[in-house]
């Protein structure tokens, strides 16, 4: 079983903050800043790309329901929101969760686009002609 289904399960303990039928949100345990939650959905779903749709809004929904109680608690008016969808984005857990990262002034953060810098040789409007290629 995974560390998250163990959570869920409630045989790992967590400092939970949220939970409903589809969800589940906790803190962090090496956290990137103070009120550093995550949500998951209870269901095992490895990556996600894996995500039904029927559970994108519930797991989105809590997602902006935590950020909202860490607003409230903590004054954090500015929030990283992600996902690490893959193999090499360097998850710990192969278990879908989203990080809820509360911004302080000079916290020491970046913006999302500073995680990667790879820059591609095609223009973006080639890139839009293959993108769309395999839409729907």
């Amino acid at each position: 079983m995974c560390v998250f289904c163990s959570i869920v399960s409630g045989e790992i303990p967590a400092h939970k903050i949220y939970e409903d039928e589809t969800t589940l949100a906790f803190l962090e345990i090496d956290p990137s800043s103070p009120g550093h939650a995550m949500v998951i959905p209870k269901e095992h779903i490895e990556d996600f790309m894996d995500l039904e749709e029927e559970l994108m809004a519930p797991v989105m929904g809590t997602v902006q329901k935590v950020a909202k109680m860490i607003k409230m608690a903590l004054g954090a008016d500015n929030f990283t929101i992600g996902v690490n969808s893959g193999k090499i984005v360097g998850r710990h857990v192969e278990h879908m969760h989203v990080h809820i990262i509360p911004r302080f002034p000079d916290d020491g953060g970046h913006y999302i686009q500073g995680v990667v810098h790879k820059l591609s040789k095609e223009t973006l409007e080639e890139l839009r002609e293959k993108i769309i290629k395999h839409g729907n």
